[in-house]
C-alpha cells in the first residue's frame, strides 16, 4: 500500500486529489496539508511513502517544505504537482530535492503512474518541464566531465546513464541483462561514490556534467 500525503493550499484541489486516489487500489491518502509547514508536520506524524506537493503557497511554500523534509528524511519522495512550469520553479524544486515534477493538468492515469513509479525510484517529469531542463543543460554546452565519474566502473557508468533517463531498477536490469538485485547494488555503489543520497541527485549530476549523453 502506497501511503500519500497531499499538500495544496486550495481545498478543492486537496479534496479532488483525495477523491481520485481513493478509487485506486494500492494507494491510500493518509493526510492532507494546506501549506508547507502543515506538510512537514503531517509527514512527521504519518511518515507517508510519498508527498504530492504544490509549490506556490503562502507562508512556507512547497520548495521550502521539500528542502526541510529532505533535511530531516534523506529518503523522502516528494512529487511536485503544480500549475507552474516557469524555469525558476522547476530548477528550485529540483535543487530542493523533489523526485519529480508534474503539472496539475496531468491526466489521472499519468498521475497514478507517476505516484507508483516515484515510490519505486523512477523520475517523472512533465514533458514541457523536461524540455526546459534539457534546453537548460544543452544551452550550457556542457562538456562531459570524466573526473566526476572517475571512480565509477564501466558498468556503473552504464547504470548511471539509465538512471539519469528515468529508468527504474527493473527496467535497467532488463536493458543491461542483469538481475534487479545486481542493479540495486550498482545504484547503491554509484550513490556512495558520487556522495549523494538518492538517484534523483545522481541523475542531476549526470545531466549537469554530460554523463547521461556519453
Amino acid at each position: 500500500m502506497i501511503r500519500v500525503l497531499i499538500c495544496d493550499d486550495q481545498d478543492v484541489v486537496r479534496e479532488g486529489l483525495r477523491t481520485i486516489l481513493s478509487t485506486v487500489p494500492g494507494i491510500q491518502v493518509v493526510a492532507l496539508a494546506e501549506d508547507g509547514a502543515g506538510a512537514v508536520e503531517q509527514f512527521d506524524r504519518h511518515k507517508p511513502d510519498l508527498v504530492l506537493m504544490d509549490l506556490n503557497m503562502p507562508g512556507v511554500n512547497g520548495i521550502q517544505a521539500t528542502r526541510q523534509l529532505r533535511d530531516r528524511y534523506s529518503d523522502v519522495r516528494v512529487l511536485a504537482l503544480t500549475t507552474y512550469d516557469a524555469d525558476e520553479w522547476v530548477f528550485d524544486a529540483i535543487r530542493a530535492g523533489a523526485a519529480g515534477y508534474l503539472l496539475k493538468d496531468t491526466p489521472r492515469a499519468g498521475l497514478i503512474k507517476a505516484i507508483e513509479g516515484t515510490v519505486n525510484g523512477q523520475t517523472f517529469v512533465d514533458p514541457s518541464v523536461a524540455g526546459k531542463l534539457f534546453t537548460h543543460v544543452a544551452g550550457r554546452k556542457i562538456v562531459p566531465d570524466s573526473t566526476v565519474a572517475a571512480d565509477l566502473s564501466s558498468r556503473e557508468r552504464d547504470v548511471l546513464k539509465l538512471v539519469a533517463r528515468g529508468l527504474s531498477n527493473a527496467e535497467i536490469a532488463e536493458r543491461l541483462f542483469l538481475s534487479e538485485g545486481t542493479v540495486r547494488n550498482y545504484v547503491s555503489s554509484i550513490l556512495a561514490k558520487l556522495g549523494v543520497t538518492d538517484r534523483t541527485q545522481a541523475a542531476v549530476i549526470a545531466l549537469r556534467h554530460g554523463l547521461a549523453c556519453e
